[in-house]
């Protein structure tokens, strides 16, 4: 972590990794990279559809192999690189056949360290294998949750689940939240937990910073007319005058559960996630 001189009032609280301690290489692999279109939060019809974003810098997107699908060939990190639009460093790496693909980096593993994906292989960071061989108490990441469908969960910076034990066709993991759910054993998984785990300890330090990564202004509903928000109006501060906290459009929220009854992930979930208070 690398901390700046106070020659500004927002340098004083200002940190940020330092980037060229970690990674090897500022220059991206060109076959992997591919032009990123920006929405501003707006949908195919240009609506806004999730507000507060827009601007920011000029990225390309990094093409990520979250299936890492070549069984049995050992391949071996080339490069460390940081990604502009994920908070986990990533890996380039090249397979004995010469073919390179980009994977997200655990933590632990270095340019020159080798990884392979098969059903059964050494529990090493980035190795990749079936839940049905990995021991309990192993930390996993990049989880599938159908077989063969590629990494969907646990692939932000620091985060890993834990295997907690096998039942029947399912083994059971408990999530970086506290939630403990199922995930059929013939899934695939990485060993480790992933790189970054310092990224939750930087402090933004000024508005402009945000607006660098694409976030605009966030403006309270208390601050806001009586016609643009319910909590609005009134002269000086006034309490919200209303018994449950509501959105922008009048939606209760604050507890109130949102996950549909029948979702068909509901029987997989053993203990649901400790809500915050």
């Amino acid at each position: 972590m690398k901390s700046h001189k106070p020659t500004t009032p927002s340098r004083r609280q200002l940190t940020s990794l330092d980037y060229k301690a970690v990674t090897s290489t500022g220059i991206a692999h060109k076959a992997l990279l591919k032009p990123l279109a920006k929405k501003a939060g707006r949908n195919n019809s240009g609506r806004i559809t999730v507000r507060h974003h827009g601007g920011g810098n000029k990225r390309m997107y990094r093409e990520i192999d979250f299936r890492q699908n070549k069984f049995n060939i050992p391949a071996r990190v080339e490069t460390i690189e940081y990604d502009p639009n994920r908070n986990a460093f990533i890996g380039l790496i090249v397979y004995k056949d010469g073919e390179r693909r980009y994977i997200i980096l655990p933590e632990g593993l270095a340019v020159g360290g080798e990884i392979m994906t098969a059903e059964k292989t050494e529990i090493t960071a980035g190795n990749r294998l079936t839940l049905k061989n990995i021991p309990v108490g192993t930390q996993i990441h990049n989880i599938e949750l159908l077989p063969k469908e590629g990494g969907k969960i646990i692939k932000a910076a620091g985060s890993a689940a834990i295997v907690m034990g096998l039942e029947g066709n399912y083994a059971i993991l408990k999530m970086p939240s506290g939630e403990v759910r199922k995930v059929l054993a013939e899934c695939y998984a990485s060993v480790g937990a992933v790189s970054n785990s310092e990224f939750r300890t930087i402090n933004i330090g000024k508005a402009g910073r945000n607006r660098w990564l694409g976030v605009r202004p966030t403006v309270r509903g208390t601050a806001m007319n009586p016609c643009d928000h319910p909590y609005g109006g009134g002269e000086g501060r006034q309490p919200r005058g209303t018994r449950r906290p509501k959105t922008i459009w009048g939606k209760v929220t604050g507890g109130h559960k949102t996950r549909r009854k029948k979702k068909w992930s509901n029987v997989l979930i053993l203990q649901r996630r400790k809500m915050s208070k």
